[in-house]
């Protein structure tokens, strides 16, 4: 039987290659960094949708109001919710929406992933990946996220959330602060607040919960944990494939 301890032994190749990934050094102009922007505004968004599928699924959101799943993980879910959806640090918006604010104040191009969002929202996700032209990198990313919330299996999601994105930012992020935080580049500051953020919150707070919860999904289960274990390797991978994508177009700069 696996635990998860053992999960993350088996794809720690890939994640290290993930926190020393080449892309990190190329983003030397603002333009470099503008792009990255671009591309990474994408998982930016997605992650809110996991986090939402997680709270659909582990608490109550539906009329009339019952109690609902473990009243632990309850707690823990609606924790992050706050955090990510209504954070105090960015004036009670979501990190979506001060992703955004960065974005303007950097003058990167927002207009891709609204006209992308809008889409979903008026048609559906699956058409807006058919006919929305982006990058390969994102498109992946994209499909990757929304295939395993439509599985509607909670471990999965979760471990796509917990090892995909909260355990892996506070060892990420470090790499791009480092590069836009040089002389020059002052219309980054809010991207920087925003990195920043994410290092204090995800490694602190949200990472070790997120953690806990994925534990107590699994509850070792062996078929649960082996389906994590893949989730979390195809999590991993789909982020390496957005930052190829990024890497493959400052390279063609």
């Amino acid at each position: 039987m696996k635990d998860l301890i053992t999960v993350r032994q088996d794809v720690s190749t890939i994640r290290e290659r993930l926190l020393n990934h080449p892309m990190y050094h190329k983003l030397n102009t603002p333009g470099d960094i503008r792009l990255f922007m671009e591309h990474h505004v994408f998982a930016v968004w997605d992650f809110m949708s996991l986090l939402k599928a997680l709270q659909i699924q582990l608490t109550c959101v539906s009329l009339p109001w019952v109690p609902n799943g473990d009243p632990e993980i309850r707690h823990m879910i609606n924790e992050i919710v706050l955090g990510e959806e209504s954070d105090e640090a960015c004036g009670g918006r979501s990190h979506f929406e001060w992703y955004l604010e960065a974005m303007g104040k950097a003058g990167a191009n927002r207009q891709p992933v609204q006209a992308f969002i809008n889409l979903a929202q008026s048609s559906s996700v699956e058409t807006a990946l058919e006919i929305s032209d982006l990058p390969p990198g994102v498109e992946k990313f994209l499909r990757f996220t929304f295939e395993t919330i439509f599985s509607g299996k909670i471990h999965c999601i979760a471990a796509a959330f917990t090892s995909g994105r909260e355990n892996l930012i506070p060892g990420m992020f470090p790499s791009l602060v480092s590069q836009t935080e040089q002389p020059g580049l002052e219309s980054f500051r809010t991207l920087v607040a925003y990195l920043e953020r994410h290092i204090e919150v995800d490694g602190d707070d949200h990472g070790p919960l997120a953690e806990r919860m994925l534990n107590l999904l699994c509850n070792n289960d062996p078929q649960k944990l082996s389906e994590a274990r893949e989730t979390t390797m195809a999590a991993l991978e789909a982020r390496d494939h957005l930052w190829n994508g990024v890497l493959h177009e400052l390279e063609q700069r």
